[in-house]
């Protein structure tokens, strides 16, 4: 298999398919980079579930929270957001608790916090999904820097973080942001020789905005 373009980024793995090169560092990733990362996602629950995620992850890795998805997702209520918006302490404290999430007071009351923003988005603009694809970039290509790595913050992810700070979210920084809206599709930042990027692109097209 041809080498990647200078600074594109994408290796082969140890099974044979070429991946971004942050995939290929454990098995863990593969399948969540082949058929999740950069595929557009409408729906409000796994959109919520990502934002609340990606929160969590701040000062950790992804792998760290990925490992951890089943049971952020059991503790949490599936991350209905109109369950976790009815938490109260008790459930704070059952959380901080919980062995198998990320036990921060702070993070776990940001959920709930934006939880309760994110009915009140709904209320306003219809839907999670409706408000957060009315950011997505004109023009989604990246540029990766000399040592193929792409940029943390952009225009969208810090207009995006300003607007959900201002409607009262918490833990939604420009650069938690932007990985975000890497993850959900809303750019396409597969490198151009990872195996993925055609098919993200493929449904990035055919993707009907909500």
């Amino acid at each position: 298999m041809p080498e990647p373009p200078p600074g594109d980024g994408a290796i082969t793995c140890e099974d044979g398919v070429r991946r971004c090169g942050w995939a290929c560092s454990t098995p863990d990733y593969h399948s969540y980079h082949d058929t999740e990362w950069g595929f557009p996602v409408d729906e409000d629950k796994r959109l919520f579930e990502k934002l609340s995620l990606e929160g969590f992850q701040a000062g950790l890795s992804w792998l760290t929270i990925l490992r951890k998805r089943e049971a952020f997702r059991a503790a949490f209520a599936g991350f209905d957001h109109q369950r976790i918006a009815r938490f109260g302490e008790k459930d704070v404290e059952r959380l901080l608790a919980e062995a198998g999430i990320v036990r921060h007071r702070g993070k776990i009351e940001a959920v709930i916090n934006n939880a309760r923003r994110a009915a009140e988005l709904v209320e306003s603009e219809g839907s999670i999904a409706h408000y957060i694809w009315s950011f997505e970039p004109a023009s989604p290509g990246r540029t990766p820097d000399g040592k193929g790595q792409l940029p943390s913050i952009t225009p969208e992810s810090t207009a995006l973080s300003k607007d959900l700070k201002r409607r009262g979210w918490k833990f939604v920084g420009p650069t938690t942001v932007y990985a975000f809206m890497q993850a959900m599709g809303l750019v396409n930042d597969h490198r151009h020789s990872c195996d993925a990027h055609p098919l993200a692109e493929r449904a990035r097209a055919g993707f009907v905005r909500p």
